[in-house]
């Protein structure tokens, strides 16, 4: 058996933020405002699987109203549906990732993030894709007010 899951994640900058993306830290003189630490492509990548496995969204398990997931890392929250993903008895075939940003430019870490993604995933790097686009100074994205990610996971039953 196979499933499919989507999400997509935006977050606005926010000076007196770290960045965090595909759960490395990212030098940057602003980080992206949210809850946790607003990975946006942990996040996305997190809820893909959840919707894949039709557990709903990221809210339902982490809300942002309850005051223990205050700064939580998205690597803690991605370690807790890797958990549910494996007790349902699904593996990670393969996931496409596409992170939206106007700042920083990300092709000096896409290898990094992939690594980290796929460790956390207990999969192989070749199994996670990571594209990034600048948006062409086109709305918030483009112009450098927000960070979008978006990802589609491709789940099998082991």
């Amino acid at each position: 058996m196979f499933r499919i899951g989507f999400s997509e994640d935006i977050h606005p900058f926010k000076e007196g933020r770290k960045l965090f993306l595909g759960g490395i830290e990212i030098p940057n003189e602003i980080g992206l405002d949210g809850h946790s630490d607003a990975d946006v492509i942990l996040h996305a990548v997190s809820e893909s699987i959840l919707g894949a496995m039709t557990y709903g969204d990221l809210g339902h398990l982490f809300p942002d109203d309850d005051p223990k997931y205050k700064d939580i890392s998205s690597v803690e929250i991605l370690k807790e549906v890797v958990s549910i993903m494996k007790k349902e008895g699904f593996k990670i075939n393969n996931i496409d990732i596409q992170v939206a940003t106007a700042h920083p430019k990300l092709s000096n870490y896409i290898v990094e993030m992939r690594e980290n993604i796929a460790s956390i995933l207990g999969t192989k790097p070749i199994n996670v894709s990571i594209k990034a686009m600048s948006n062409n100074g086109v709305g918030p994205i483009g112009e450098g007010k927000a960070c979008k990610a978006q990802a589609f996971v491709f789940l099998k039953h082991k």
